[in-house]
């Protein structure tokens, strides 16, 4: 039996997100402060009252979701992880948690990753679209007869949900063959751009450059990574996988298998939200699911 921390990506947010941590615990206060000076402005203040479109910001949104999970981790009585992942953005929460990062050189990471990431979305207009109910290799083969822009898979969720990404016309045309290819729903997403798409190859070029120049340690147990959907200890692995997770697909179910068959059978989610506690029920019937 082992337990298994998850922590979820960009898309979990909600306005009042953290103020009962503020509020109650004194560790968590010192905290989000600490990340207020980092950062230079009070996302404490978008994050407690602010509107929903403030929050939805790509530079306000991944801080945000960063420090509501870690700081929930981090406050913690029986913190205790044997193995840990992230979606997306959470796989930068997971490696604070596991002490492979600190909290400061997170939170810059992730602020440099957000904001190059809105940079690079900005250079050309891109989307996401959930496909439901269509397995995933055929999903697959049909976004490969896209000649209209491009468009690729992007976050393999859970059997019968995956998420597309790229260029307006390309996600737009994939919607209209998965739908007559048998999906039950092809919807397009309201996102800022294309991501884990090559559309993001600028934000990753400015993503490596930041973690290259950052200390990477020895973590308390390993990260199961979206990239290769298996679990790393190595720093420079970690640190590789984590630049090519910018313009790859995001492995969440076969990442679940693959904890799973290493054991997991507690699966607790740090971080607003329950959406990954639903992915992981979908993925293995049997886990226990909680949120911390």
């Amino acid at each position: 039996m082992s337990t298994a921390y998850v922590f979820p990506g960009q898309g979990a947010q909600f306005v009042g997100m953290g103020k009962d941590l503020y509020d109650t615990n004194e560790k968590a206060k010192e905290l989000f402060e600490r990340a207020n000076e980092i950062l230079g402005f009070r996302i404490t203040d978008i994050m407690f009252a602010g509107t929903e479109d403030d929050l939805r910001q790509t530079r306000v949104t991944q801080p945000a979701v960063f420090l509501h999970s870690v700081i929930k981790a981090l406050t913690l009585d029986n913190f205790a992880p044997d193995m840990v992942a992230g979606h997306s953005l959470g796989e930068f929460s997971s490696l604070v948690a596991n002490k492979t990062l600190s909290f400061e050189d997170g939170l810059r990471l992730v602020y440099a990753r957000a904001m190059a990431m809105q940079k690079a979305c900005e250079m050309q207009p891109s989307t996401m679209a959930a496909v439901l109910g269509l397995e995933d290799a055929k999903v697959e083969e049909i976004c490969a007869t896209v000649s209209d822009g491009i468009v690729v898979p992007a976050n393999y969720n859970c059997p019968g949900q995956l998420v597309i990404s790229g260029s307006i016309d390309g996600v737009n045309k994939a919607c209209e063959l998965l739908k007559a290819g048998g999906a039950k729903r092809a919807l397009v997403l309201q996102v800022g751009g294309a991501f884990h798409s090559p559309l993001m190859e600028p934000a990753r070029i400015e993503l490596e450059a930041a973690i290259e120049a950052t200390t990477f340690h020895q973590g308390i147990c390993p990260v199961y990574q979206n990239y290769v959907a298996k679990a790393v200890t190595d720093s420079e692995e970690i640190k590789r996988n984590l630049v090519a997770q910018l313009t790859a697909p995001v492995r969440w179910t076969q990442s679940v298998q693959a904890m799973v068959a290493d054991g997991a059978t507690d699966f607790i989610e740090c971080g607003p939200g329950s959406v990954l506690q639903g992915l992981v029920k979908k993925i293995h019937k049997e886990a226990n699911t909680s949120a911390a």
